[in-house]
């Protein structure tokens, strides 16, 4: 299934030109993070996805989420769905664009930041900086991902996450240092003084990391 995007394409459009794709969280849709391209560069495409199943509010979602259980805290097959989905546009869009050289990069907040950590480490060699925000690794849909240290050392991460975050705990966003430690990837973790949002600082250090 192609999911619904908007695009920022710059003046010039080559072979190595860099290529963002924005997955935004619960609830939300596709405007949400496509704010960050003011300060991001001008000579990148910027892709924000809308996540295909509509919530409360004129929000959409990735998969469901049932906050009274934990154990089926996410619909696994919703998840699944999405990310396939994400992966087959990924592909389409970069294909579309005739991008062969350049670099492929994954933003997500929350639930989006879920599925760039299963969309990088599944797929390492497509992607470079990897940013997740607000979110957690989570095991049931990593099942698979790859683990050979040649493959996965061309990913660069950048992992953020309020200390007050009261969605997503910030002891399951520390889950994610754990993870990638283990893997041998490249990758910061910033902690902030905040809930579950991207604050002031934050949104600085993830310009930064973009920028790099």
């Amino acid at each position: 299934m192609n999911l619904d995007y908007i695009v920022r394409e710059p003046e010039n459009i080559t072979p190595n030109t860099t290529i963002l794709f924005l997955l935004h969280g619960y609830g939300s849709n596709e405007q949400d993070l496509f704010s960050f391209r003011e300060t991001l560069p001008e000579d990148w495409i910027i892709v924000s996805f809308r996540a295909p199943r509509a919530t409360q509010f004129e929000g959409y979602s990735w998969y469901d989420i049932d906050f009274n259980n934990p154990d089926n805290f996410v619909d696994v097959p919703q998840a699944t769905e999405s990310l396939n989905s994400a992966l087959e546009s990924i592909l389409k869009i970069v294909n579309h664009y005739g991008i062969t050289e350049g670099k492929t990069h994954l933003c997500g907040f929350s639930q989006g930041g879920i599925l760039c950590y299963a969309l990088a480490l599944k797929y390492p060699e497509m992607f470079n900086l990897v940013a997740c925000l607000s979110s957690y690794p989570e095991e049931k849909i990593l099942t698979d991902i790859v683990k050979d240290k040649k493959k996965l050392e061309r990913l660069r991460f950048f992992v953020s996450h309020g200390t007050d975050d009261a969605v997503i705990p910030f002891e399951w966003g520390k889950k994610a240092a754990d993870l990638l430690y283990d893997l041998n990837c490249y990758f910061t973790f910033r902690e902030y003084m905040s809930g579950h949002g991207v604050n002031q600082k934050n949104y600085m250090d993830l310009m930064d990391f973009f920028s790099k």
